[in-house]
């Protein structure tokens, strides 16, 4: 399967520089114009009734807070392009790397191996691995002994698995039972970023997962 992924877009020096000077050229030209503008109204004044210091000194304030403002939000535009170009280059870098997210679809590593993941609430003294169809249907069950509390890999040998397979986690200690999560290991095909610029990983297995939900990497 050939592994490709969306162009990564960059974000050039030059690039960010044109952004900041526009922003200060747009800035700079709004506070010449208020400038004209001011000294035409002054020119103009009415000699009997002139315009007071404080009508002045709220011009000009208003005046600088919109060319603040403009300056802020160019640079967070600016902030917003160099963090998407920085988060996909990341993605990139990602394509053949092995990934944890939530699920229990079993797959299948270079060595033969049915791989998967979970983590235990508490300790339990028997831990089974059983293996479903896609209708649920139990194929095969799998020990792992005793386990303590927190996440475990898992691995056995298969060449093959049926279209859809899955797992499920049978943990329990002194015959109650413990709360098992199954976690799904895949591997990173390609990547792309969505309608909000969010990235996303799709996996060989054919699914496609937010980077958000990524749950550790290989």
């Amino acid at each position: 399967m050939a592994l490709t992924s969306s162009p990564v877009s960059s974000v050039s020096a030059s690039q960010a520089l044109g952004s900041t000077a526009a922003a200060k050229n747009t800035g700079a030209e709004s506070q010449d114009r208020f400038l004209k503008l001011l000294v035409a109204q002054l020119n103009n004044q009415d000699p009997m009734n002139p315009m007071d210091n404080a009508q002045m000194t709220t011009q000009m304030a208003q005046i600088n807070t919109v060319t603040g403002i403009e300056q802020v939000n160019q640079s967070i535009k600016d902030l917003a392009i160099q963090m998407s170009a920085l988060q996909n280059m990341t993605g990139a870098q990602m394509i053949g790397r092995d990934v944890l997210v939530e699920g229990s679809a079993l797959s299948l590593d270079g060595a033969g191996k049915a791989r998967g993941s979970f983590t235990l609430n508490g300790s339990a003294d028997t831990v089974r691995v059983e293996v479903l169809s896609a209708g649920g249907q139990l194929l095969d069950t799998q020990s792992l002994g005793a386990l303590s509390a927190g996440q475990h890999d898992f691995g056995f040998a298969s060449t093959s698995l049926p279209e859809g397979a899955r797992f499920r986690i049978s943990a329990s200690q002194a015959g109650a039972a413990v709360t098992a999560k199954e976690l799904s290991v895949g591997r990173v095909v390609s990547v792309h970023t969505d309608a909000a610029n969010a990235l996303q990983l799709k996996l060989q297995n054919g699914s496609t997962v937010a980077y958000s939900q990524l749950k550790s990497i290989y």
